[in-house]
């Protein structure tokens, strides 16, 4: 492996790009540290740092690559642009506009991705707006809203203008880091949007190292170190064998003449992931958990009515973590986050595996599964494969996004205070990211020192 890390820095063009993506993503870090005009950073940072645990901050700061723990104009990340492409990847089967360009080859891509883009810009200004928003009642309603951001609103004429800065400001943090990972996909190694996020989840690992080593109790110290370790390689493990795990559909070609030439039957296999949609259904999940309580908060009065007591009750029903104060909201939260991430898991396979449309596409190029009839058939036992082993993908990410609270009801359990925080260092959601764009960069690199006549990395 080291001797071929030694040549790919050694050929001059692989070298170039590893060092351009590494400059690209150095550039990233540092826009990452400007702050958005009109926050006052200083209360911002020390609410941060009293909300460790806050599940809307910690999750938006994933999404954002590490920039909300700074309120920079990075802090939306290049979240608008996946929420787009997943928009237009669940409207492409439906709109027949979206289905004849996706039809056409590399000129319809370019076209949908140039969609994509303009799609993209409304999106960033309402996430701008909701995630300001999101972030002020999540720290305590419009009190928390006023103090980190006292200049936001248009209640008076007097805040358009700042709030104005802002929204451009946001929107045009989240424009130029889709241009950055545009440049890293052309001229760079790996898939730059993937590799962006991938930056900003590792650039939080060191400072959550450090808050365990600043655990007051040794012995909680201890075990948090101890399990950390001991989840992180255990989760890795898990990760790489579900990411990599494949169920292969063997196939049958008939026999073919085409002009002159006559091609003889062949085998092969149709692959199916046991974990087709990523760390999608994470992000479904948590965008449904934290926008109930958003809405819910508008209509908190402190009246003591019963609508009253109903949107106070939606409102901190993401906050209600403590397993001893709150038993219930505690049970109530990670069991229906667990059930909206192996629902939505289903759901975007499905979808998925129908854009691919695999019984046509084998019946046009003359194969057939052994067994199996062509057209109905096919798709009959194609869907029911691919549900059997997306159980599989879907028990896997619930019990991933859940770590967190496991970890914390064992923790009251065994009465450790903070072993929660060996899952907070790098949640499973981040390590899901972290583990794919690896896997997908050393395969981008050994392929370029293969064409090269070297031997790859493994």
């Amino acid at each position: 492996m080291f001797e071929s890390v030694r040549n790919a820095f050694a050929l001059p063009d692989l070298r170039r790009r590893i060092l351009f993506t590494i400059g690209m993503l150095v550039i990233y870090r540092l826009v990452a540290n400007i702050p958005v005009p009109g926050v006052n950073l200083q209360a911002w940072l020390a609410f941060t740092s009293q909300q460790s645990g806050n599940t809307v901050i910690d999750f938006l700061d994933l999404l954002s690559g590490g920039a909300v723990r700074n309120f920079s104009v990075m802090a939306m990340g290049v979240y608008p642009y996946i929420t787009a492409s997943i928009i237009i990847q669940l409207l492409t089967p439906i709109i027949p506009y979206l289905e004849e360009l996706q039809s056409e080859g590399e000129s319809g891509r370019n076209k949908i991705n140039r969609i994509t883009y303009y799609i993209t810009v409304p999106f960033a200004l309402l996430q701008a707006i909701g995630q300001i928003r999101l972030v002020g009642f999540s720290l305590g309603t419009t009190g928390g809203l006023a103090t980190i951001m006292p200049n936001f609103g248009f209640s008076s004429a007097s805040q358009i203008l700042p709030t104005l800065t802002t929204l451009v400001a946001m929107v045009g943090g989240t424009m130029f880091a889709i241009w950055l990972g545009e440049l890293i996909t052309e001229d760079g190694i790996g898939q730059g949007t993937s590799l962006i996020i991938f930056g900003g989840i590792i650039s939080r690992i060191l400072p959550n190292v450090a808050r365990i080593f600043a655990l007051d109790d040794v012995t909680a110290r201890i075990f948090t170190i101890v399990a950390f370790i001991l989840i992180t390689v255990a989760t890795v493990f898990v990760i790489v064998v579900v990411q990599e795990g494949q169920r292969r559909i063997p196939v049958q070609y008939g026999r073919r003449v085409r002009g002159r030439k006559v091609y003889q039957g062949q085998s092969s296999y149709v692959p199916l992931r046991v974990n087709t949609a990523g760390m999608i259904p994470i992000i479904f999940a948590q965008s449904i958990l934290t926008f109930p309580p958003l809405i819910a908060s508008f209509f908190v009065t402190g009246s003591g009515s019963f609508i009253d007591r109903m949107a106070t009750s939606v409102s901190t029903f993401s906050q209600q973590l403590d397993p001893i104060a709150s038993p219930l909201g505690f049970t109530m939260y990670w069991l229906v986050y667990f059930l909206f991430v192996a629902g939505f898991t289903f759901f975007y396979t499905d979808v998925m595996v129908q854009q691919q449309n695999l019984p046509q596409t084998l019946q046009r190029q003359g194969g057939f599964i052994p067994g199996i009839r062509p057209g109905k058939r096919t798709a009959d036992y194609i869907t029911s494969v691919v549900r059997r082993i997306t159980f599989v993908g879907a028990v896997f990410l619930g019990v991933i996004a859940i770590l967190p609270g496991i970890m914390q009801l064992i923790g009251v359990i065994l009465r450790i205070d903070g072993i929660e925080q060996s899952v907070l260092v790098i949640s499973g959601s981040g390590l899901i990211i972290v583990v794919g764009v690896v896997i997908d960069t050393m395969r981008q690199l050994e392929a370029q020192l293969l064409m090269r006549n070297y031997e790859g990395f493994v």
